[in-house]
This record gives structure tokens, C-alpha cells and sequence, in this order.
């Protein structure tokens, strides 16, 4: 029995240094989710002014918009997928959701004859396609729970460079798909899919002048029309047209990774809030059997000295 309370003691000390390595990094995700947070929510002013400019842009063109970004690609049957996942794990289900809900899109997406090519941000999910065999066009690793404007422009300029390239090139699509997790509040994020290229613009029915930019899914786009005033543009509204949209693109993908980096930060902290309540509980369960183990040794001890008191006094 006291090789058994020596396990015991054994695993009562590697589960402490388990629980204080959990609990610091619940405590770093703690301090870091309040900065990740706030930087999505500055983004989203500077995201919708500038929606805002290309929907005035769009307005004053007209039917007569001919961006490459907004035209649909009819000779090319490639999708570009991006994924933002994590590079570190111990963020409870969230990469796990993100590719879940990859894989079924692009599934769908070649059900309907598209060829996909996966364009990952995360460690994570690039362990996960280099296990299963499954080609990545390009990754980044590093900064998924950090994600900085540079990184959001060198993605943004790789995936606009694949959709505008001949369709002779190898790397052409003629979509992009973004999935990615919404950041709702600390304890509701959820997957979604984002149609981002080619922009759509949709005008409403009952205001000819209302035109706004689409880019949820295809299964639910929504659309809401704002009444603009009059502008004038230089050189021309095409011509702003041209420099707002790669501003765009580049915008949304920012907005998305952050969305993803506080998404990744409030799964770590509710993950290893759990880990180290887990591990309490755990102690306090190997405490109790290392009692029980010691107090059993105590009670036999006891019992062969009576057995050899008895014995004793039954030879004289």
C-alpha cells in the first residue's frame, strides 16, 4: 500500500503543475481577449464608412460597372477557401468547428463542379490537411490570435492577385470563400461562411438610388438600402471605384481575422477555466485515495503488531 500512496502523491503533484499551467493561461487569454476585442470593434467604424463610400461609388456607375472584383468568372471553376483557424490548441472546439463547417462548404462546393483550393491562417489547420493528404495553395502561420493589418494585406493581395489572374494561370479562381468565427460576446462565437469575391451589388426594388454591398452567403444574403445624396467624384466614380474596392477586400479580411483572434482568445479562457476545475477535482480525488491508501496501511500496520502480541502471548 505505500507504493500506492507514492502514485498517488505523484499524480497530485503533476496535476498541480498541470492546474497552474492551465490557470496562467486562462489568466493570459483573460488579459489579451479586452485588446482583441476593442480592435474589432474599432475596425467596424473604418469597415462600414468604407462600405459605405464604395456603395456611393457603386450608386453613380450604375448598371455600367465593369470591375474585374464584381464580375462573375465564367471561364474558371476554382474556388479559393480561406480558413482561419489557430496555430496553438487548448482552445477547447473552436478550430474543430471551423473546419467542420470548411470541409462541408467545400464539399457542397464540388458537388456543384468547383475545384477547391484551401488557403489556411493556423498551425492548426494546416496539421490538419498536411495528416489527411489534402493540398494548401498558401498559409500563415504566427498571428492568429494577434493578427495585424500587414498580415491582412499580404492575404488580401494573394487572393486578389488569384482572382484576377487568366484563367491560364494555375493559381486562377474565380470565388472566395472566407470561413471564419464570429465573435458575438464572451460566451457565444460561432462559424460562418462569407462569400467576399466577386462583390455583388444588389439594388432594391423600391429605391432605384439604393444600392449596398452584399456579401453573406448565398443561402441568406441580406440586403439594406440606405437612401445617398448626391456627390461628385475624381477623377470619376470608377475610378474611385477602382481604389475603394481593394481597400475593401482588404478591410474585410481584417475584420474577419480579428473576429477570429477574439473568438480563438474566449474558447481558450472558458477551455482552460474548465481544464482547471477539471484539475482540482482531480487533487482533490487523489488526496482522498492517498487518506484512504494511508490510513489502510495504518490499519495494518496495527493489525500485525496485535497478531504478533497474540502470538507472543500465546507461546509463554
Amino acid at each position: 500500500m505505500a507504493g500506492s500512496q507514492r502514485v498517488y502523491r505523484a499524480r497530485i503533484k503533476s496535476t498541480q503543475s498541470l492546474k497552474k499551467i492551465f490557470r496562467a493561461m486562462e489568466l493570459i487569454a483573460a488579459s489579451r481577449i479586452g485588446r482583441a476585442r476593442d480592435a474589432a470593434a474599432r475596425q467596424r467604424p473604418y469597415a462600414a464608412a468604407l462600405t459605405r463610400a464604395v456603395s456611393l461609388a457603386a450608386s453613380h456607375v450604375g448598371e455600367e460597372i465593369r470591375h474585374p472584383l464584381l464580375t462573375e468568372r465564367a471561364d474558371v471553376k476554382r474556388v479559393a477557401l480561406l480558413v482561419m483557424a489557430a496555430d496553438r490548441g487548448m482552445a477547447g472546439a473552436y478550430t474543430a468547428n471551423v473546419l467542420r463547417e470548411a470541409e462541408a462548404h467545400a464539399a457542397e462546393l464540388e458537388q456543384d463542379g468547383f475545384q477547391v483550393d484551401r488557403y489556411v491562417v493556423g498551425r492548426r489547420a494546416l496539421t490538419y490537411y498536411e495528416f489527411r493528404g489534402v493540398p494548401v495553395r498558401r498559409s500563415w502561420l504566427g498571428s492568429s490570435d494577434s493578427p495585424t493589418f500587414p498580415v491582412a494585406k499580404e492575404i488580401a493581395a494573394t487572393l486578389l492577385d488569384a482572382f484576377t489572374a487568366p484563367a491560364s494561370a494555375d493559381d486562377a479562381v474565380g470565388q472566395l470563400h472566407v470561413v471564419y468565427t464570429h465573435f458575438r460576446n464572451m460566451v457565444s462565437q460561432a462559424p460562418r461562411i462569407v462569400r467576399m469575391l466577386p462583390l455583388e451589388f444588389v439594388e432594391e426594388v423600391d429605391d432605384p438610388e439604393a444600392i449596398t454591398v452584399v456579401e453573406e452567403r448565398a443561402t441568406a444574403q441580406i440586403v439594406k438600402a440606405e437612401v445617398f445624396p448626391l456627390y461628385s467624384f475624381e477623377p470619376s466614380p470608377a475610378g474611385v471605384l477602382d481604389a475603394l474596392l481593394p481597400r475593401y477586400v482588404r478591410s474585410r479580411i481584417l475584420d474577419c481575422l480579428l473576429q477570429a483572434a477574439a473568438s480563438e482568445l474566449a474558447n481558450r479562457q472558458r477551455a482552460m477555466h474548465t481544464a482547471t476545475e477539471n484539475a482540482e477535482d482531480l487533487v482533490r480525488k487523489y488526496t482522498r485515495l492517498a487518506n484512504q491508501a494511508r490510513q489502510a496501511d495504518i490499519t495494518q500496520e496495527i493489525s500485525e503488531i496485535v497478531s504478533g502480541a497474540d502470538a507472543l502471548a500465546a507461546g509463554r
